[in-house]
């Protein structure tokens, strides 16, 4: 176990640093996975992996070692578990907190069905900070007859160190001096006993939850009613089956805390501070080095560094994330501004709600998450915040399509969701200069919630504004005024500005007269932009978020209840779960290009054309 364990690290180093992935986890739970293939018969038994992304090793374990080549990679393995995959994944889930209600309710119908199989549940330190999973604890306490074993692999982090104060009772719980070394006497004393010796420290190492219970704090699973074995050293296969095992035995639900270290094996990983290579791109296998450097800075950068100015300048705001700090850049306000900084670990209804809380108490509050992620704390966004007026900004990193990770990091629904909440401000910059006005615009608003969102892409060069008219920007006209009459009217947003900027060019190349708008502010729609819609032929919208709901329907919408005809046709994400690849892949699969939008368009406006009943009233301006 020990030489097939080496060589999983060496085969995961080799080629997750060709093609990027979760390195760090997944180097930290070879010798645990080994254990639980060896315990339980997948796919009979049924792993379900929480948060999904340390499943190498149970892909490498269950016949697609061959096909990691093509990681993340369109056409190749995904990076979380996928039912599409191998019937050895139950759960495709790549979002935190969830594995233990998954495995709950397939414990439950296994059960109520008369099957005896077992469900195990792996479910990191950091994702226990989410709220469903205690939800889930709480029900799973109440079932004794649940053939449930409950794997938690502790490496002390989420992205970063977890925090709160489950991280500080878990800590307790790995480092009692007088814990370990009270077992450590018994250990010795007890294995020298001949004869019985071993099978009595088994029994007692069995049961050493009563040690831990007068030597250590209480455990909290332990007053849930819960079996607790651990912690044991997850780096031990031996070890780790020994307690899977017993688990699987008991009949019961069980927890097994298994200590690991994150990045394990690989000096480089275990020496990264910052996240121990929870993610990497393309990599040196020896150096651990990038092999791409990144010299254009990223959307992330301009909101990082725009954060602490307006920190030096403002006292009152703060700024909260869900266990993101590093990942969205919030790490540098936290080292400028610590106590007006909160990472609450992975607990976004929380964070959204402790905002609010905060912006009634008279601070402003800035929440960054990824854009995916907020859809989590939907709820809390429209009734502890908006309901209330309380002015809470939220910068949404990673919006629009994000590819590699697959369909649910697609920052794809966060306009669709935000239409729906009243009185809410959203903006979609296309460079720096726009996200630092609109992110100073947002942290005035006091009496609603404002939104801020861009893509995880490089910031494109600043594009410049030809004048600014009645609160949106026109970027490009032709021909200018003077000349032959405006008919397409392009609606770019965010990052999406120089592909509207590109298909206008498109139309021009064909005579066809042609102007391009930023919005700047998405919502609440801009009543000028709906008049100057009204006196277009044909109304073109690209965003990057699903078409059901997005900018486009907003603007549509906007248009119907001015009793506006003219026709609109929207460009977005379709209405689907999008497919692992890269994000030139994807846009171009979903037709998000140039050359797509420029020829539905064209061949739209000829068939206007020629429509004699079509009524238009050109404009001068």
């Amino acid at each position: 176990m020990e030489t097939l364990a080496g060589e999983i690290r060496q085969f995961l180093v080799h080629n997750v640093s060709r093609t990027g992935g979760h390195l760090g986890p997944n180097l930290g739970v070879v010798e645990l996975t080994l254990a639980l293939h060896r315990v339980f018969d997948s796919p009979r038994d049924a792993i379900v992996w929480d948060t999904g992304h340390q499943s190498y090793v149970h892909k490498i374990l269950t016949g697609r070692r061959d096909q990691f080549g093509g990681l993340r990679q369109k056409g190749g393995l995904s990076g979380y578990p996928s039912r599409a995959e191998s019937e050895h994944d139950w759960v495709e889930n790549s979002h935190a907190s969830t594995s233990l209600s998954w495995a709950e309710g397939m414990a439950q119908a296994f059960h109520l069905q008369g099957q005896d199989r077992s469900v195990v549940a792996v479910v990191g330190d950091g994702a226990l900070t989410g709220g469903m999973a205690w939800e889930a604890l709480n029900n799973i306490a109440d079932h004794p007859e649940l053939p449930l074993v409950i794997v938690v692999n502790d490496n002390g982090r989420s992205y970063t160190p977890t925090v709160g104060g489950l991280a500080n009772h878990l800590s307790a719980l790995r480092t009692n001096r007088r814990y370990e070394q009270a077992l450590g006497v018994i250990k010795r004393g007890v294995i020298k006993a001949p004869i019985v010796g071993r099978p009595t420290y088994d029994v007692l190492h069995g049961v050493k939850t009563g040690i831990k219970d007068v030597l250590a704090p209480q455990g909290m699973f332990s007053d849930l009613g819960l079996k607790y074995v651990g912690p044991i050293d997850g780096h031990d296969v031996e070890e780790v089956e020994t307690a899977l095992r017993r688990a699987r035995e008991f009949g019961g639900p069980v927890i097994v805390h298994c200590i690991t270290r994150k990045g394990k094996g690989f000096s480089h990983a275990e020496e990264h501070e910052e996240d121990q290579f929870h993610a990497v791109g393309k990599i040196d296998e020896v150096t651990g080095q990038p092999l791409v450097d990144s010299v254009q800075a990223t959307w992330t950068d301009a909101f990082a560094e725009e954060m602490v100015r307006i920190g030096a300048e403002r006292s009152d705001v703060v700024a909260l994330t869900a266990a993101m700090l590093h990942p969205t850049g919030l790490a540098r306000f936290a080292a400028a501004y610590p106590d007006r900084t909160f990472d609450v670990g992975i607990a976004e209804q929380h964070a959204v709600t402790s905002a609010a809380g905060m912006a009634t108490a008279g601070l402003h509050p800035v929440v960054a998450v990824y854009a995916t992620f907020l859809n989590r704390a939907f709820d809390q966004v429209l009734l502890d915040v908006a309901l209330h007026k309380q002015g809470v900004t939220f910068v949404l990193d990673r919006a629009g399509v994000t590819g590699t990770d697959g369909a649910s990091h697609n920052g794809m629904w966060d306009i669709s969701l935000m239409g729906i909440v009243p009185g809410l401000h959203l903006a979609a910059p296309r460079d720096q200069p726009r996200l630092v006005e609109a992110l100073r615009t947002a942290i005035d608003i006091t009496d609603a919630p404002s939104v801020v969102r861009y893509s995880k892409e490089k910031l494109p060069d600043p594009i410049e504004a030809l004048e600014h008219r009645d609160g949106y920007d026109l970027l490009f006209e032709h021909p200018r005024r003077g000349g032959q009459q405006v008919e397409v009217l392009v609606v770019g947003y965010g990052q999406f500005v120089g592909l509207a900027l590109s298909v206008a060019e498109r139309l021009q190349e064909q005579g066809i007269g042609v102007r391009v708008v930023d919005p700047l502010w998405t919502l609440p729609v801009n009543p000028a932009l709906v008049e100057l819609a009204g006196r277009s032929r044909l109304v073109v919208t690209i965003e990057d978020n699903v078409v059901v709901g997005g900018a486009g329907d907003q603007l549509a919408q906007a248009m119907r209840q001015q009793q506006l005809e003219t026709p609109l046709m929207d460009f977005g994400i379709p209405d689907e779960f999008l497919d692992h690849a890269s994000r030139s892949q994807v846009l171009e699969a979903t037709g998000l290009t140039p050359q797509g939008i420029s020829r539905a368009v064209i061949e739209r406006h000829a068939r206007l054309a020629q429509d004699d009943a079509f009524r238009y009233q050109p404009s001068e301006g």
